[in-house]
């Protein structure tokens, strides 16, 4: 049987991002929601080459609905849904959701499509005309974590998120991506 999730139980609740938003989160959090360049190469400059990543999910199915409305998808419309844990020398450090259209797939030669074990940020920051359309974030509780993605990410507390609309050569896309925190000792 498919799944939408393996990190969530049910969807989250996101906050828009307005002005002001940001003085209302944890310092080390502003840090990584507003980070400006991508998470994987901070996490590269801290640990090097330490910095892997586990495949959780991989499939095409359809995204949650507010992640629907903000990429204007149709309900029947499938996605390829990726889950992944970045963690080094086993310490997990953020979980992410990136769900991507197929026409996204094919507007970027599908190199989207087979990413494996490479990160995504590696792939999509080598694009030159790479924009951020709009970023939510979100306090994800314990609750709505599976027990799955509790057991992988050692999560023992409420995370802190951001989901980021991008769009390449005009298509776009949906990465969310949560701060473990491994990943909050950095600064």
């Amino acid at each position: 049987m498919s799944q939408q999730s393996f990190l969530f139980h049910h969807e989250p609740h996101w906050l828009e991002n307005r002005p002001g938003t940001r003085h209302t989160l944890p310092k080390d959090v502003q840090s990584w929601v507003y980070e400006p360049g991508s998470l994987t190469q901070r996490l590269r400059d801290y640990y090097g080459d330490a910095v892997s990543v586990d495949i959780l999910l991989q499939q095409w199915n359809t995204p949650f609905l507010s992640e629907r409305r903000l990429l204007n998808l149709p309900e029947n419309k499938y996605s390829l849904i990726r889950e992944v844990l970045l963690h080094a020398n086993g310490k997990p450090l953020i979980l992410a959701r990136t769900i991507i259209p197929k026409k996204t797939i094919k507007a970027v030669k599908r190199n989207l499509a087979h990413l494996g074990s490479r990160p995504l940020g590696e792939v999509i920051f080598a694009y030159p005309k790479l924009e951020r359309i709009e970023m939510d974030v979100a306090l994800i509780e314990q609750k709505t974590w599976s027990p799955a993605a509790i057991e992988q990410a050692e999560i023992k507390q409420a995370t802190w998120g951001r989901r980021t609309v991008y769009a390449i050569a005009h298509r776009q896309m949906l990465v969310s991506e949560f701060f473990l925190p491994g990943s909050l000792e950095i600064f």
